[in-house]
């Protein structure tokens, strides 16, 4: 079954589906061999990992777009990815939209905010008119190949001009044809409760350590009625606490010594990122060549 309809399905469950967030090939991995069924990657941990810069609309699409492909490269797992504003325009989104089908990812957002973008929470967001970003979508809508590619729509305007007006954009993106709907940054309980309530379809909740949304277990979450939920930093926010406490380390004593016991050894770092394996495949084409060049060899000799 392809990536598109295995997420599709996932959506679909009445189990919520739980994304946690990735930024490079060996943190998928991790997540692929944690058991997860789908992992996400956005622009906040992209931009952190490929620049060590903020989210602030500094990648471009295609740098987007090469990051998935090498991500979806790695990987069996579908991939929900960030496509921020869409890159411009109804064209711009629409190349968008194949660049990323092209990179092998299973859905996409589109979010309605005024380009550059800044992250979902912080300060200073705009939202463009509803009607150009219903036109966002329908380009995005027109442009997917595969029809299981789940094309989410993001509402920002929360921030901008209260919760009812984020739900009736949302209300107004599933009529123009969105799969699954994300109502950016909700600030209490029970604004998220009136977002799955009042839309009418899949709604995706965003879990942000230390953001404007209350931190709720999946649980709790599939209890209210979200499809599914994205943990979209902490593996990001992990990594700096861990790396921090291990340079530190070697800085102040000249060695690791003290700080190994929270790292992997040798060996089990090779078996994660699938040393074996390919140890496997390489000795089966040598006994094949081998085999090959051995049948030629006694057959030119009879």
């Amino acid at each position: 079954m392809q990536r598109t309809t295995r997420f599709r399905l996932l959506i679909e469950a009445p189990e919520i589906l739980v994304l946690p967030g990735v930024h490079d090939a060996l943190s998928l991995r991790i997540a692929e061999q944690a058991g997860f069924s789908a992992v996400t990657c956005g622009g906040y941990s992209a931009t952190a990992g490929l620049l060590g810069q903020p989210d602030v609309a500094q990648l471009t699409m295609t740098e987007m777009a090469e990051m998935y492909a090498r991500l979806c490269d790695s990987t069996e797992l579908p991939l929900f990815a960030d496509a921020d504003t869409g890159y411009g325009n109804t064209t711009n989104v629409a190349r968008t939209v194949r660049a990323y089908e092209r990179a092998g990812v299973a859905a996409l957002f589109i979010e309605d905010q005024v380009s550059p973008k800044r992250c979902g929470h912080m300060e200073g967001k705009r939202v463009v008119p509803a009607a150009e970003m219903v036109a966002k979508l329908k380009a995005a809508l027109d442009a997917r190949v595969d029809a299981d590619l789940i094309v989410c729509a993001r509402t920002d305007a929360r921030a901008i001009n209260g919760l009812s007006e984020a739900i009736e954009r949302a209300q107004l993106y599933r009529e123009a044809g969105a799969d699954l709907l994300f109502v950016e940054a909700p600030q209490t309980v029970d604004e998220m409760r009136r977002v799955c309530s009042e839309i009418p379809a899949p709604c995706l909740a965003n879990n942000i350590e230390g953001g404007r949304t209350p931190i709720l277990s999946a649980r709790q979450l599939e209890e209210m009625g979200f499809a599914t939920v994205t943990w979209p930093v902490s593996a990001c926010y992990t990594i700096v606490r861990a790396l921090r406490e291990t340079y530190g380390a070697l800085l102040r004593d000249g060695h690791t010594n003290n700080v190994r016991e929270r790292m992997v050894d040798f060996e089990e770092f090779n078996n994660l990122i699938g040393l074996p394996q390919v140890r496997e495949a390489e000795a089966g084409y040598d006994e094949f060549a081998r085999e090959l060049v051995e049948t030629a060899e006694r057959t030119e000799t009879t």
